[in-house]
């Protein structure tokens, strides 16, 4: 049985600027991190061959730090040679002065047993019965179908033929397609499985197909739009013409949640939950008394952490535009307070209905007044 590792989309060099310096730092070392897990699983399913179907990095000239520490991760699997194949793709394009070059410092680096496609009419033999295509890109965007360049099937090849490319397989609503792969194109090009990056979740077309195409997505997702991202996929071929078994394998060490609360108790059940490897967008969408909103600020402490402890996210982001403050009927009692503070705050309530900021300045009175009390 023929098995290959399937990866793409590592985007190493990535910064996130949804987050805070120092995780958006954590986090792109950890896509330099999944490296190493992902060729652990490789010698654990005794691959053929570890595929890495483009935007290995996040541009085509990035810093030494990123194509050293990639490098450095394949020369220390030593006594291990399966064939590790790096696609360039739409965000590392094989380009003047890209680190795919044959002269770059990056290519002296790597151990023999690593092939950068630098070729239009790249081939690798897996053996006597298995064979690699694959097409880099050339560009940061196209129109040209890279999967129906690869060469198609001749009369009497009964071998397992794999391609691998990089581009967009299926329609986003208001996104423009870049480099189209044609949804035939295994059966044009006589393949058995079509190896694709660029869409970061994991998917499979057509499901249980006798010749997929097939994206593993992200092994680190990039940001909070990434469903099914964080996996790769471990394809085990039985022969030409048979359905490939693929089984996802998660490789991510992150998770990036987006989620929207409701109410208080809402945010009280997820301030239980073990948060210490998820990234965490939250979206407060609530009405909350005056107490309330100190339990709330409270609660996003310790999500976030201070100077002083650890959050309990490992970094969080708040989305508060629909957080709305309200005094309860008892934070608003105004019958103790001097004539002039209930003179103002009777009229602050006339227009509160009406006026955002005579709510929020009620809101703030009625603060003051209980803290006095």
């Amino acid at each position: 049985m023929l098995t290959i590792l399937h990866t793409a989309d590592l985007h190493l060099g990535h910064i996130s600027r949804q987050l805070d310096a120092e995780t958006a730092r954590k986090l792109a070392r950890a896509r330099l991190g999944a490296v190493d897990t992902i060729l652990g699983l490789a010698q654990q399913y005794d691959v053929r061959a570890v595929i890495c179907a483009g935007d290995i990095f996040d541009s085509p000239q990035p810093e030494q730090d990123w194509w050293r520490g990639l490098a450095a991760a394949f020369t220390r699997n030593t006594g291990w040679h399966c064939p590790v194949i790096l696609l360039p793709g739409n965000h590392d394009p094989l380009i003047l002065e890209s680190v795919f070059e044959r002269g770059h410092a990056f290519r002296r680096a790597l151990p023999p047993w690593v092939h950068v496609v630098d070729r239009d009419d790249f081939e690798l033999e897996l053996g006597p019965d298995a064979v690699l295509y694959a097409k880099p890109c050339r560009s940061s965007a196209g129109a040209d179908d890279p999967a129906l360049a690869l060469p198609d099937r001749m009369a009497g090849d009964e071998r397992v033929r794999i391609g691998v490319v990089h581009g967009s397989a299926f329609d986003l609503p208001g996104c423009q397609t870049n480099f189209p792969i044609a949804r035939d194109a295994t059966r044009q090009r006589g393949l058995d499985y079509l190896a694709i990056g660029d869409w970061h979740g994991f998917r499979v077309m057509p499901e249980n197909g006798a010749a997929p195409m097939v994206y593993p997505g992200a092994p680190e997702p990039t940001n909070f739009k990434e469903p099914d991202a964080g996996h790769v996929a471990i394809v085990n071929f039985r022969g030409r013409g048979v359905a490939p078994r693929i089984r996802k394998e998660r490789v991510a060490r992150w998770t990036w949640r987006d989620e929207t609360v409701n109410n208080i108790i809402e945010l009280r059940k997820l301030a239980t939950e073990d948060l210490s490897t998820t990234i965490l967008r939250l979206h407060l969408h609530l009405t909350a008394s005056i107490e309330e909103n100190d339990e709330i600020a409270g609660i996003l402490r310790s999500l976030a952490g201070t100077l002083a402890s650890h959050g309990r996210a490992a970094a969080l982001v708040v989305d508060s535009k629909r957080l709305r403050i309200e005094a309860s009927p008892a934070e608003s009692n105004f019958e103790d307070a001097p004539d002039t503070i209930r003179e103002v705050a009777d009229a602050l309530k006339e227009q509160a209905t009406g006026s955002e900021k005579a709510r929020r300045a009620l809101v703030v009175l009625c603060r003051m007044l209980n803290e006095v009390r």
